[in-house]
């Protein structure tokens, strides 16, 4: 098996000291061998029959250790690693990564250009995702004029999926605080310490309330090395959304209205944090989307394994080369002892 097809290194710059092996050698043979004085053995007893030029050879196999052994030790310098390519290397996908949703519960996610309604429909949606994340911490955060944590970061998915169950439109003010969702949502992960930290912030209108504007908030994600993926929903042109409550059955009334979602805004946000935005029509658009992000995800956690544990495997290289210097020193100690 090819050496460099199963090893990779990790400073890979320092291979170029390799070059000093081929120089090392030339400047021995051109400038060194002619020089080199008559090799003096302490005693001729065993080596009756050895003519003199192959004794003078011995100093040219102390080169060709000596010089290996620098090669083995330049290429240990340069930290070498276990390829991905390689057949014992474990691929590993224990540790998960924490996640957030933030989900807009604003009048006009009751629109029911999704079926039962947008809300019930992104509700049902998130719990599949949930379901499908095993080795991740996953938290909920719900958002009208305000903004509130349903649900903290845990990796309990059944807790999770509960509260998502639970979580209704028309608790606070109304409203839709897109800045504010998505600034609660990275106040619950700025304190995490796993490598990946993901925002899946979902919306169907334009932020029109709160302290925090959506691009100041994407600007503290970033600073959190936090990647947000934006979703928004609504059909293309209108969709029947409530506009008031009919008094005497205490139902809803609704009208086709335009459906305004601040695309830009929602772009912005994902290209400034690493994220992506998607744009969910109807309920398999949205499955779609989700999965999507659950196989982004995926990839990403793979990618993260493969930079952090990859096996150093500097020791094989000093070994081997501090055997070739030991030997070199035997050698000249005792069988072939030589004074200059």
């Amino acid at each position: 098996m090819n050496l460099f097809s199963t090893y990779q290194f990790a400073d890979a710059w320092v291979l170029w000291f390799l070059l000093l092996i081929p120089l090392l050698a030339i400047y021995f043979f051109l400038f060194q061998y002619k020089k080199r004085s008559a090799l003096k053995l302490s005693s001729l007893q065993g080596f009756n029959g050895l003519e003199s030029n192959a004794l003078g050879q011995l100093k040219t196999f102390y080169l060709i250790l000596r010089l290996i052994a620098l090669g083995l030790f330049i290429m240990a310098v340069a930290r070498p690693q276990l390829s991905t390519e390689s057949d014992s290397f474990i691929e590993h996908h224990n540790e998960g990564i924490d996640i957030v949703m933030a989900l807009d519960a604003s009048g006009s996610m009751l629109a029911i250009d999704f079926k039962p309604d947008r809300f019930q429909a992104a509700k049902q949606v998130a719990k599949d995702f949930v379901s499908n994340r095993k080795n991740d911490r996953i938290g909920l955060v719900i958002f009208e004029g305000e903004a509130y944590t349903q649900c903290p970061l845990t990796s309990d998915k059944k807790i999770v999926n509960d509260l998502i169950d639970e979580a209704e439109q028309g608790v606070v003010t109304e409203g839709t605080a897109i800045g504010m969702g998505l600034a609660t949502a990275v106040n619950r992960l700025r304190e995490s310490k796993v490598k990946s930290k993901v925002i899946i912030l979902l919306t169907d209108g334009v932020n029109n309330q709160g302290k925090i504007h959506p691009i100041t908030a994407a600007e503290i994600a970033k600073q959190f090395n936090i990647r947000v993926y934006t979703i928004g929903v609504g059909t293309n042109g209108k969709a029947k959304t409530p506009v008031a409550i009919d008094p005497f059955t205490n139902k809803y009334i609704y009208d086709y209205v335009d459906v305004e979602i601040d695309e830009k805004t929602l772009t912005d946000i994902a290209d400034m944090t690493g994220g992506q935005y998607f744009r969910a029509t109807d309920n398999q658009k949205l499955k779609e989307i989700y999965e999507q992000i659950d196989q982004l995800e995926k990839d990403k956690i793979k990618t993260i394994e493969y930079e952090v544990d990859l096996p150093e495997k500097s020791f094989p290289f000093l070994l081997i080369g501090f055997i070739l210097i030991l030997l070199e020193f035997l050698l000249r100690s005792t069988l072939f002892k030589s004074v200059s």
